[in-house]
């Protein structure tokens, strides 16, 4: 693997294909899937990892916004998407670019039938989101009745799915939480699809409960977190790689006497005469303020160096005393040798908020 020349996510799509595979061999051959391609695909690239799985045999999409599907349609996908969290105003959108919205609420699906009615359409498809216990988003049990009232009056919508969102699937000590929003969920879809004259697609777990909750794969599966070889579980014990890794270079190398100072607001102060690195990476790139003063650290030549002093925009200063190291060295902030949940663990957050918030500014390059 070659060496990176500026910050840089390497993208493995070999990484996310054995990711794909060992997903869906947890899963019976009919049973759908679903790949969450949200927030550019947690932090990678939504168009070229879209396309990819795409290639590979995904069934279907999930994006958060809408504007995030129109993007994966202008690059030429054609696999349906389901939009997750539409919002009134871009209604239009999403039907001009053949996007599924879900549907979450009474207003929602009053304001998507006039819009498809004004684009004269009829059973455009649509995904009914219940809330069985997550408390985010979704009609509750008691709204069936009326939602199935209100779809027989016009032809306008047709139901493609029915799903709801584990809460905790990852949590065995939340395992009796969890099998009371399968019970539930089971429950009020069954009414819902009864009372419907058509088949309907049903879909619960996320990547967690993929794994452990074979139960209830029910007709499709949605993974997001462990495509991308990450989940809030002991990853150790599935096989699932890491698909994207932060590199950086060693932009500089002096040294400090004890006394001197590093950073803004002179944030560390050397306890002894130093040897300090710069890295061209900042909190502009992903790298939070909350790493900085010895919380988190990079490698260098396998070597752990500690972040000293404040984390500036675009540059992180990291101590290199101990570590053999040269001006253009690799740097690596997190990937298959050190993934970001131990990166994010040191800073009291999870894996998502750290991969999900490299910038777009950041070089991607993709590797097969």
């Amino acid at each position: 693997m070659s060496k990176v020349s500026e910050t840089t996510l390497e993208i493995n799509l070999g990484a996310l294909k054995g990711n794909f595979d060992f997903l869906k061999s947890k899963l019976q051959s009919d049973t759908l899937f679903l790949a969450v391609v949200k927030a550019f695909a947690y932090g990678s690239d939504s168009i070229v990892v879209g396309k990819y799985l795409e290639k590979i045999g995904v069934d279907y999409f999930a994006v958060a916004y809408v504007k995030e599907g129109v993007k994966l349609r202008q690059s030429g996908v054609k696999t349906p998407i389901l939009v997750l969290h539409p919002q009134s105003d871009n209604l239009k959108l999403a039907i001009q670019y053949s996007l599924e919205p879900s549907l979450y609420s009474l207003k929602l699906l009053k304001e998507l039938e006039k819009v498809v009615f004004d684009s004269g359409i009829a059973n455009y498809p649509v995904h009914m989101k219940f809330n069985t216990g997550l408390n985010r988003l979704g009609f509750k049990l008691s709204d069936v009745d009326l939602l199935l009232n209100t779809l027989a009056e016009s032809s306008l919508l047709k139901v493609r799915s029915v799903f709801s969102h584990l809460a905790a699937s990852e949590d065995i000590n939340e395992k009796k939480f969890t099998e009371n929003q399968i019970a539930l969920f089971r429950s009020v879809s069954e009414k819902f699809i009864n009372r419907l004259n058509y088949p309907v697609i049903r879909h619960l777990c996320n990547t967690s409960g993929v794994l452990n909750y074979p139960e209830a794969h029910f007709d499709m599966v949605r993974c997001g977190i462990g495509l991308y070889g990450y989940g809030n579980f002991n990853k150790k014990a599935y096989e699932l790689k890491p698909v994207a890794s932060l590199k950086s270079i060693v932009s500089q190398v002096f040294n400090a006497a004890a006394g001197e100072t590093v950073g803004y607001n002179r944030g560390h102060v050397c306890r002894l005469d130093s040897k300090i690195a710069t890295i061209p990476l900042g909190h502009a790139d992903g790298v939070g303020r909350q790493y900085g003063n010895g919380v988190g650290a990079v490698y260098i030549n396998h070597q752990r160096a500690n972040i000293i002093g404040n984390v500036c925009m675009d540059m992180i200063m990291i101590d290199v005393t101990e570590v053999e190291c040269k001006e253009g060295d690799e740097v690596v902030v997190f990937g298959p040798s050190h993934p970001a949940e131990e990166a994010a663990e040191v800073a009291n957050t999870i894996s998502y908020e750290l991969i999900t918030g490299v910038s777009q500014r950041v070089t991607r390059k993709f590797i097969k």
